[in-house]
């Protein structure tokens, strides 16, 4: 829903995504608004000017046209507004990749050009995984998953105040600190796995064919310690006070592992190393869910052909 006006009569505009008609017409009853979201997607904070008086700083922000309500859920909502109970935060916390300690991205100059490559079938993984000039700790086993041939095999992020100037060894507050993440990613390609190789069960399928995992605890979502060292990274990556670390690793569907019909459908072909190849580049989007901080991942699902 969206505000149309707020120049005087508050217009509201409001309209069901695709999963709520779909649940509204099935006419049983379990259609119900339990809970809901805003969002300020449209608002550029950097239009404040703090030296124009009280009346006029927020002026031009105030004054920002309200996009209409649309029905894509992939497309709104995507900047959460939360309440805190501190009002004095100077910072807010983030989700960033740790390749340091998790999978690496791979080079641009490879057959995955600057994502995270995951080899989706045996023949794949004997041409590329075992080839020392496709780099092996830069790609993703999504035949045998973690546990498999090679045991990098975990895209890691941490979740944090990335600032020095809170020292790494205070806690981060708990209303900051993310104990639970959303996973999401097309349902067509690939499956959410544990670090240990369990498959983790989706919470629902939008008709995108986009599932939604969300993950807490369980071999996927464990609490980073607070560092008294300050500037030692061993354990992550972020700066300042850190959260929790979200650690988990992709296997590839059985339609993209025993059989090219997607590839030849939504994918590309190339060579690489004088091996003919297939891919699909897609993105796996991860938010908190107390925050609602969100970061997108590039993956590419790679088959020899």
């Amino acid at each position: 829903m969206a505000f149309l006006d707020n120049s005087g009569d508050i217009i509201l505009d409001a309209v069901l995504t695709d999963t709520g008609r779909m649940r509204l017409a099935k006419g049983d009853g379990s259609f119900n608004i339990s809970k809901f979201a805003l969002s300020d997607d449209e608002i550029d904070y950097s239009l404040y000017v703090a030296n124009t008086g009280s009346a006029y700083a927020d002026l031009s922000i105030m004054q920002t046209p309200i996009l209409e309500a649309f029905t894509n859920n992939m497309a709104s909502v995507k900047s959460k507004v939360i309440s805190l109970t501190n009002n004095n935060l100077l910072y807010l916390p983030i989700i960033k990749l740790n390749p340091t300690l998790g999978h690496q991205v791979s080079p641009a100059s490879g057959i995955a050009s600057g994502t995270f490559a995951i080899l989706v079938d045996s023949d794949t993984v004997a041409a590329f995984g075992e080839n020392s000039s496709c780099s092996t700790g830069y790609y993703i086993d999504g035949f045998n998953g973690p546990g498999g041939q090679y045991t990098s095999q975990t895209i890691r992020l941490d979740q944090g105040l990335d600032t020095d100037e809170i020292s790494s060894a205070f806690n981060l507050e708990a209303e900051l600190t993310e104990t639970q993440y959303i996973v999401e990613m097309d349902n067509r390609f690939g499956r959410l796995v544990t670090i240990k190789g369990a498959l983790k069960s989706w919470s629902y399928i939008d008709d995108d064919n986009i599932a939604s995992y969300f993950v807490s605890q369980g071999n996927i979502v464990f609490p980073l310690d607070p560092n008294p060292t300050v500037g030692n990274v061993t354990d992550s990556n972020i700066a300042g006070p850190r959260g929790t670390s979200l650690m988990f690793s992709i296997l590839s569907s059985t339609n993209l592992t025993t059989s090219t019909f997607l590839f030849n459908q939504v994918g590309s072909s190339s060579t690489f190393d004088g091996v003919a190849f297939q891919f699909i580049d897609s993105i796996i989007r991860v938010q908190g869910a107390t925050t609602g901080y969100k970061i997108e991942i590039p993956v590419r699902f790679i088959k020899k052909t």
